[in-house]
């Protein structure tokens, strides 16, 4: 049914990495019938539950139908989204809390802001050959960044996060490379990994970010490079511990040719120390400091520190594709940025995620949300769950959008959340999930 082509991958989202690509390629064709589970899983080796794992996770992602005894079947039409683009249908009345979005009155008014760039493109019109990055974003990220012990010398601009890691990526590895992510972790990179041709190693996370143990696993398995997520991490909300990012920091110092890079976007909405992963021995590093949340998404716009090759050559190729990420944006988030005062913005979400916290605390429900603007529900079934809150109003997102081998949960978004939520919300979520116990030190990756 996969004609003269062999899976090789061994993990869930390896193996639906695989056939997607299939799907995209056009080797398989729309209408094409997958091989039942235990027939893939006996030719490649693994559990059935894994081939199971993959299904779902290509079903979720509108890649593949499955009819019962009729199989499964690739969609007529095929899909090479990103999984965060599998949206859940919002019913009239309901409470969005599953795009994991910034609370958009907690983000500065562009007005002023733009007028300011428009003034400076009135002066001075950005034409091609013109420098590419804007020298007054530049001064507030070096600040930034110097504030927390992490070289400046050398900073590069991007449109975003993601656009940064893809670009920094493709600077250091080659395909069949592995990266260690975290898992539960970003759905955006696990789907952005395998287009690149490279491979995961998923390490499990607490409420103090990557475990110590399962990153040596890692490194020791050949990773060559990292993604850690500094704060308010996406899905869970841990953010680094003194202690574990040294514990972290000592094992990068052990393998100064392994890659480091650490996302830091939560910066501007958290009020809790940054942490440094990459030691001051690693060749190749990069910490990332995006706007998206702290000023707005739509402004596209992260700024990174690191090693003099990395940036020169990210730099380079930005050149060689769209030249230069917009002036125009740039100035933008720079005046906005100069003007950003964080605290307020860090108080309010840590209000409402400690109030959910609380209040699902008193029913017997563990959750997570150390930082950030999520909070991570462990749960047993994650369709039952996610349906049920959606009948009872509340709109949530499933935790397969951002697992490898992580057990099942839901990620509640809680910046929109407002006075008096918390209770209701907590109230059907222990109706629903069954789930008491716990803590909030919990580790939330495989078992």
């Amino acid at each position: 049914m996969l004609g003269d082509y062999r899976i090789t991958g061994r993990r869930a989202n390896e193996i639906a990495a695989e056939i997607e690509q299939l799907v995209v390629s056009g080797s398989l064709a729309p209408g094409a019938i997958l091989p039942p589970l235990r027939e893939l899983a006996g030719e490649i080796g693994v559990n059935p539950n894994t081939v199971a794992a993959a299904y779902r996770v290509l079903r979720e992602r509108g890649v593949i139908e499955t009819a019962g005894r009729r199989g499964s079947r690739v969609l007529p039409r095929p899909a090479a989204t990103s999984r965060d683009f599998v949206r859940l249908e919002i019913p009239p009345g309901a409470r969005d809390l599953s795009e994991g979005n910034p609370d958009p009155a907690l983000l500065p008014a562009l007005g002023r802001a733009l007028a300011a760039a428009a003034r400076a493109e009135a002066d001075s019109p950005v034409l091609y050959g013109r420098a590419a990055q804007e020298d007054r974003l530049l001064a507030l990220a070096a600040a930034s960044f110097a504030a927390d012990g992490i070289p400046a010398d050398h900073l590069a601009v991007t449109s975003g996060s993601l656009d940064a890691i893809e670009r920094i990526l493709q600077t250091w590895l080659r395909p069949g490379d592995t990266v260690a992510v975290e898992d539960p972790g970003w759905g955006a990179l696990l789907d952005l990994l395998p287009a690149l041709g490279l491979k995961t190693h998923p390490v499990r996370v607490d409420d103090d970010g990557p475990l110590t143990a399962d990153l040596a696993e890692a490194l020791d398995a050949g990773a060559r490079a990292v993604v850690v997520t500094s704060r308010a991490q996406n899905p869970t909300g841990a953010s680094l511990g003194s202690r574990r990012a040294r514990e972290l920091r000592e094992l990068t110092e052990r393998r100064p040719d392994v890659g480091v890079i650490e996302d830091d976007h939560g910066h501007g909405i958290v009020d809790l120390p940054f942490e440094r992963v990459g030691a001051a021995t690693s060749a190749r590093w990069a910490v990332l400091r995006s706007v998206a949340k702290s000023l707005g998404p739509d402004l596209r716009t992260a700024v990174f520190a690191g090693d003099a090759e990395t940036v020169e050559r990210v730099r380079g190729r930005l050149r060689l594709g769209p030249g230069w990420v917009s002036l125009l944006l740039q100035r933008t988030a720079a005046e906005l940025w100069a003007g950003h005062d964080p605290a307020p913005v860090a108080a309010a979400y840590r209000a409402r995620r400690d109030e959910l916290l609380a209040e699902l605390a008193a029913r017997g429900v563990r959750a997570h949300g150390r930082s950030g603007l999520n909070v991570w529900v462990p749960v047993r079934d994650e369709t039952a769950a996610v349906a049920g809150l959606l009948r009872r109003g509340w709109g949530v997102a499933a935790g397969a959008r951002f697992r490898v081998d992580a057990p099942p949960g839901i990620r509640i978004t809680v910046a929109s959340l407002r006075q008096g939520d918390a209770a209701a919300l907590a109230e059907d979520v222990a109706a629903l999930t069954g789930w008491g116990g716990g803590g909030r030190g919990d580790v939330l990756g495989r078992g």
